[in-house]
């Protein structure tokens, strides 16, 4: 998504731009020892993405779920020093992105993408406490190239974006989207 390539490009300085968008999925909290948020106790062990970009994120859940309150409340890319209000006390515990699906088994509350939980198995995507109520689509998976791809090779360019055209429009994509993913779960980005 555009927030992760910004920081990739910003750490290593590679020519990189999107071409257009894919999907974008909701993230969620999940829990397998509580049934809803308010349910969620002070000092629960609570997972989230180590990653600058995934870490903002999983924040902003946690503010749209009341648990948390943050210094700017829109900002992608707030960190755990930028809490202000932690009325729970919830203890971060901070791992890799799709290590979060394997954290289910052993933390009270764990941010995740459903397609890490649908690989892991650890619990059903569809049962969030509560997903993003995000329909902007600046986390939407992107297909991206080198700044020059298109003038160095306007054969593959003009393939790779017939091949995205299909992409978005295929009934078949979608099927296996909604298969994949969880029909509840993602939306297209390029809407």
């Amino acid at each position: 998504h555009q927030p992760f390539l910004d920081n990739a490009i910003k750490e290593t300085q590679f020519k990189l731009k999107a071409l257009d968008k894919g999907v974008t999925t909701h993230v969620g909290l999940y829990s397998k020892k509580y049934d809803s948020i308010d349910a969620i106790p002070e000092n629960a062990r609570t997972v989230i993405p180590n990653d600058p970009v995934n870490q903002g994120r999983a924040l902003l859940l946690l503010q749209q779920a009341k648990l948390i309150s943050l210094k700017a409340p829109n900002n992608h890319l707030s960190n755990l020093q930028d809490i202000v209000s932690n009325p729970k006390k919830l203890k971060f515990i901070e791992v890799e992105g799709p290590q979060t699906a394997r954290a289910v088994d052993d933390a009270d509350l764990v941010f995740s993408y459903p397609h890490y939980l649908r690989l892991a198995k650890t619990i059903d995507p569809n049962d969030a406490l509560i997903l993003d109520d995000n329909t902007n689509t600046l986390y939407s998976i992107l297909f991206v190239v080198r700044d020059d791809y298109q003038q160095q090779h306007p054969e593959k360019a003009a393939q790779l974006e017939k091949f995205i055209k299909i992409y978005q429009t295929s009934d078949k994509v979608k099927q296996t989207l909604n298969s994949e993913i969880g029909e509840k779960l993602w939306f297209p980005g390029w809407k």
